[in-house]
């Protein structure tokens, strides 16, 4: 793919990493933890785009505490090293996107699994107004031996699926290492995280935020021999799962929450009125009170949605949700007053009738199969009642947002 030279003259784009800060276009942002045997190759690969494409740019190495002379060599290459106490691959992507002066930035790993002299199909999407540009190993090509069987059959495209269909993004993978954005995209993006869930977070919220996200081919090649891989198979594994989990309430709390509170109310409503046999097996009151705590935790995790939901837009992890915009009023503490009041008064109604009919037995021993349709109910009904309140409470404080 042909990238025409920018009418910008390149002082020092290709020779040197020194450049005019206040006409760099193109800002490469490699993190580096003890990278000496390819990171200097990559440099150069990088400085060597600019020159070959005309563009004023600049390759920004972001240290992590590198003690194998991987500082020396940037150096040396004439390029800004920025030394970064925190340790994460988020915090010295972090710290060199921030250094970076760039208009679009591109961050690549420096372990010589990306070519740094491949540039140009990122620098087009984001000249044409992309915020964020994945690169696609699957699409681009994977060496023999780049990615472990593991990783390139099951775990990639298992989480990325997850992702996709979590976030309804159409990127086709989650973790390519090589990616380019737009500075104004990255300020909306705004990814806080400090480790590995960095690349994910700016994706995610790139989606969710409704950004122009696109992809381009990219190949991986080996790491260089001998090198020690950072990944960690099912640590990271989880810390993606989790990540998924955490930033979608929807599917971690509401959906579970909707389908485990239907199915407890319908199976209540279905054996309330008497005992139910199918298949020759009778399913009676032990039934209905397992209904009763589906419903119970069903309900009790459609609250917790809600609250996570709004405590997310509140903190700009997520967008504001017309949807949810009355979660996060004020006056929810006496929405959930007055609901969580009319569900536990209809539990003591529904608990009176019990206690008037074991009145009418002369407070005596009960059959269990009869008055447990009347107790079951009651208790569910104060169950939920008191949950309300105590989620209409919550949401009040949430939409206080500081001020009374």
């Amino acid at each position: 793919m042909d990238i025409k030279p920018t009418n910008q003259t390149p002082a020092s784009a290709g020779g040197s990493g020194v450049v005019d800060a206040r006409v760099v276009e193109l800002s490469v942002v490699m993190p580096c933890l003890n990278e000496a045997r390819t990171l200097g190759v990559c440099i150069e690969k990088a400085l060597g785009f600019f020159a070959e494409v005309g563009v004023v740019g600049e390759v920004v190495v972001a240290d992590n505490g590198s003690t194998d002379g991987s500082v020396g060599i940037a150096e040396g290459l004439g390029v800004r090293v920025m030394h970064v106490a925190e340790r994460g691959y988020g915090s010295a992507l972090s710290a060199g996107i921030a250094a970076a002066r760039g208009r679009y930035i591109i961050m690549g790993d420096a372990d010589g699994s990306y070519d740094f002299s491949a540039l140009g199909p990122f620098l087009e999407r984001l000249r044409g107004g992309d915020d964020l540009v994945m690169g696609n190993r699957f699409t681009g090509g994977i060496r023999d031996g780049a990615m472990p069987a593991l990783h390139r059959y099951l775990g990639n495209p298992m989480l990325t699926g997850i992702g996709r269909l979590f976030f309804k993004s159409e990127c086709g993978d989650f973790y390519c290492g090589l990616r380019g954005f737009s500075r104004e995209g990255y300020q909306r993006m705004r990814p806080r995280s400090g480790g590995m869930e960095f690349a994910l977070e700016m994706l995610v919220r790139a989606t969710i935020f409704g950004l122009r996200v696109s992809e381009v081919p990219t190949t991986l090649s080996r790491d260089a021999p001998g090198r020690a891989p950072h990944l960690r198979t099912w640590r990271d594994g989880w810390r993606s799962l989790r990540f998924f989990m955490l930033f979608s309430p929807r599917w971690l709390f509401w959906y579970p929450g909707l389908v485990l509170m239907a199915a407890g109310m319908l199976v209540g409503l279905w054996l309330l009125p008497g005992p139910k046999t199918v298949g020759g097996v009778t399913l009676d009151v032990h039934t209905l009170l397992y209904a009763a705590t589906a419903a119970t935790l069903g309900y009790q995790s459609i609250l917790f949605a809600v609250c996570a939901k709004v405590h997310a837009v509140n903190t700009g992890l997520h967008p504001p949700s017309r949807r949810f915009a009355w979660a996060g009023s004020r006056s929810m503490l006496e929405v959930g007053l007055v609901v969580g009041g009319l569900l536990v008064i209809g539990g003591v109604v529904i608990g009176g009738l019990a206690v008037g009919g074991w009145s009418g037995q002369g407070f005596g021993n009960l059959d269990p199969f009869s008055t447990m349709r009347l107790v079951i109910p009651s208790a569910l009904a104060l169950m939920m009642g008191v949950q309300t309140v105590f989620a209409g409470y919550f949401l009040g404080l949430l939409g206080m947002r500081g001020d009374l």
